[in-house]
This record gives C-alpha cells, structure tokens and sequence, in this order.
C-alpha cells in the first residue's frame, strides 16, 4: 500500500480533530479559510486512506473514581495459550490495554481500578486463568506524557 501524502491543510485538520474529534467542519474551515466542502473531502480521503478511523472521546477515569493504575506484565506457561488468555482478559473490564510482546512477558496489560485492594482482585482475577503461570505488576505513580500529537507533528515535519 502506499504512503499518503499528507499537506499542510490536512495536517491542520488532524491537529484540530486530534484536540476534539468533535468540532464542526465549518469550525476548522474557518479556522484555515476553506471551505467546509473541503474540509469534509479531505477528511473523507483520510479515512478512506486509513490514517483516520472511527473517532473517540477520552474519558477521565479518575473523575468516576479509577484512579489507581498499573501495569501487568504476564507469563504464560506456553505461547500457544496466547489467543485463550486475551480472550479471557477481554472479559475482566478493568484490563483496559493488553499487547502481544516478546522480552520478559508474553502479554503486558494496563488495568484501571479503584483503589489498592480493587486492584489486588483483579490481578487474582488475572492470576486465576488458565495457562497464566505468574504476574507481575507496576503501578503506575503518574501519567507524564499521553500526547496524541507530538509523534504525529514529528512525522509530518520529516516527510517536508
């Protein structure tokens, strides 16, 4: 598949859909003086192209009382159980990320719970499927960096 060339206005567009996936087309028209129309093809050809897909709101967790955060890191006790465990971590809600990895973990997942003992049951949760040999978990002190669009301004400004 090729590469799609991304230019300055479609850029734009990205950075203001990026802050609020929300804003109307004829907000960002202005914003840039083009047409709505425009705006509106361009993000077209971006979806079509795959570099946009779907939109997403972001949730605070904390403001609904999930504050806590940690990181699983998840020995198997055979690669082949890989596809039965994320199946399994699929049904536990608090595991909100989970990804394929090679080094020390099989699987290394985030979870978000409400507290220490919260936490604490879903890593026995965790603990509990079949074929997991043993855990380990981090917990997370503080988000310092989630930026959505810094990887995105580093793409774009080498491409030029």
């Amino acid at each position: 598949m090729a590469k799609f060339k991304l230019d300055n206005v479609d850029h734009q567009i990205l950075d203001m859909l990026i802050d609020n996936s929300r804003v109307p087309f004829t907000d960002i028209a202005k914003k840039h003086n083009v047409s709505a129309g425009t705006i509106h093809v361009r993000v077209k050809k971006m979806e079509e192209a795959g570099i946009i897909t779907g939109s997403s709101l972001t949730v605070d967790y904390t403001k609904l009382g999930y504050s806590f955060i940690a990181y699983v890191g998840i020995y198997l006790n055979k690669t082949s159980q890989t596809k039965f465990v994320l199946e399994r971590l699929k049904t536990i809600p608090n595991v909100t990320v989970a990804h394929i990895t090679t080094g020390k973990f099989n699987i290394f997942c985030k979870i978000r719970a409400k507290n220490t003992l919260h936490a604490k049951d879903i890593i026995y949760l965790i603990d509990d499927i079949e074929g997991v040999l043993r855990t380990e978990t981090m917990i997370s002190l503080e988000e310092s960096i989630n930026d959505k669009k810094r990887l995105m301004h580093d793409i774009f400004d080498n491409a030029n």
